[in-house]
């Protein structure tokens, strides 16, 4: 049925299951559309380095930059110049985020041990140079600078880049607070080339991170396996997984503080309660008329708004597993046991104290995420995104005579008698 501004569905009813298969549907995206587009931009800038990105920049961007790679970008200026509460919350929400990824970093270290002559171990070891992609498009984010640059800093980065077109002083202000080296002035796909291949002035770089509109996300697909990247985002969306004991006006804030963010966000509910919906529903409607963005949370909402009514607690957490959003947000009255029954999720926030606002700024964790149900495989962004592993394997001469037999039984088995015969050559050379 209708819910006026959320498409509504209880369990049991027709409208249910097209419902819930639409929303497992929504990590589909149409990079196809835009591919011949992003396969020549990325074509331009491989074979014709700067001359190409600058016509491209002054093509898709309207300006043209004097310089791409601009290390001296004046962040402690900028720092200083922003007003007072701007600073300390760029300064809060940079030490939090520090503190969280350096937690983060204690369990990725590397092991060895030994038993019965033959060392093993696993060395981790931090990229060589990484790109972070930042939007500059609809709004500016230094946000996404502290959440992308920070964990790739704490890892041990030599050289972090962010890339993103004609950058705020704010924005300059969060790459010195994160420690970045260097902006490359230029958005879109022409970025991501620029980054991926390397031109004239700007160096290549291992891997690219932070999400961009669909040519961004449709160019980092195609570069993949010349470079490493986190994910392929799609819009943000929020899961508010609540039962009646929930709040109405709390989780209409929570639904509308995705819907802000561009037409193709998704703001869902999944409860066991129908009143809760219908009050909901109400609280959307009075909170949107005096949304700044108003046009773009009530697009989002009549597009991809949903609320889900299922007959359970036990089914809130199966469908919020099948699902896997991006942000999932816990109001029930047991909100840390049904966190814990919930498996898949870009992040979880517990309790109705705990906006997603939260997380995207101040909390700690990075904000990147997976989206559309990737959830399910993917990871919020870490400091072992910017590490590379090594395995460490060493015998001493007994130990590969005592497991060489085993050794060449596999070799000859898959047919690869060469390499049976390095294992009992070396044998021989011991005797």
């Amino acid at each position: 049925m209708s819910g006026g501004l959320l498409a509504v569905a209880v369990e049991g009813s027709a409208q249910f299951e097209p419902l819930l298969a639409k929303l497992r549907r929504r990590g589909e995206s149409d990079l196809a559309r835009v591919e011949p587009a992003v396969r020549e931009i990325l074509h331009a800038v491989r074979t014709g380095g700067d001359r190409a990105l600058g016509e491209l920049v002054e093509r898709f961007e309207s300006r043209r930059p004097e310089r791409f790679l601009v290390r001296d970008y004046g962040g402690a200026q900028a720092l200083a110049g922003l007003t007072a509460p701007m600073r300390q919350a760029l300064e809060l929400s940079a030490e939090r985020v520090r503190r969280y990824h350096e937690r983060q970093r204690e369990g990725l270290l590397g092991f060895e041990y030994e038993e019965s002559g033959v060392r093993l171990g696993s060395r981790t070891q931090p990229l060589e140079r990484v790109g972070v992609y930042v939007p500059g498009g609809k709004a500016r984010y230094p946000s996404s600078v502290l959440m992308a640059a920070i964990p790739a800093a704490v890892a041990g980065v030599r050289e972090i880049i962010v890339a993103s077109p004609d950058t705020s002083a704010d924005v300059r202000a969060a790459c010195h607070l994160a420690g970045v080296h260097a902006l490359l002035d230029a958005g879109g796909a022409q970025a991501i080339a620029a980054l991926a291949y390397g031109t004239e002035t700007v160096p290549q770089v291992d891997k690219i991170v932070g999400p961009g509109n669909i040519y961004v996300a449709a160019a980092k697909r195609l570069v993949f396996g010349e470079v490493s990247i986190d994910s392929i985002a799609g819009p943000s969306e929020i899961l508010v997984v609540a039962d009646d004991s929930a709040d109405a006006r709390v989780i209409a804030a929570d639904l509308l503080s995705q819907a802000e963010h561009d037409e193709a966000a998704y703001p869902l509910l999944l409860t066991t309660s129908q009143p809760l919906v219908v009050a909901v529903e109400r609280e959307l409607a009075t909170q949107l008329a005096t949304q700044p963005r108003r046009a773009i949370a009530e697009a989002s909402l009549r597009g991809n708004g949903a609320a889900l009514v299922v007959r359970s607690a036990e089914r809130l957490a199966a469908i919020a597993n099948e699902l896997a959003a991006e942000h999932v947000a816990v109001q029930t009255r047991d909100a840390r046991r049904m966190a814990a029954a919930i498996r898949a999720a870009g992040a979880l926030f517990i309790g109705t104290s705990t906006p997603e606002a939260a997380g995207d700024y101040v909390a700690g964790p990075s904000h990147v995420l997976p989206t559309g149900g990737a959830a399910r495989h993917a990871s919020p962004l870490g400091v072992y995104d910017f590490l590379s592993r090594s395995s460490i394997i060493e015998y001493t001469p007994e130990a590969l005579a005592a497991q060489a037999a085993h050794i060449a039984v596999f070799a000859r088995a898959e047919g690869l008698e060469a390499h049976a015969r390095a294992v009992e050559i070396r044998l021989e050379r011991d005797a």
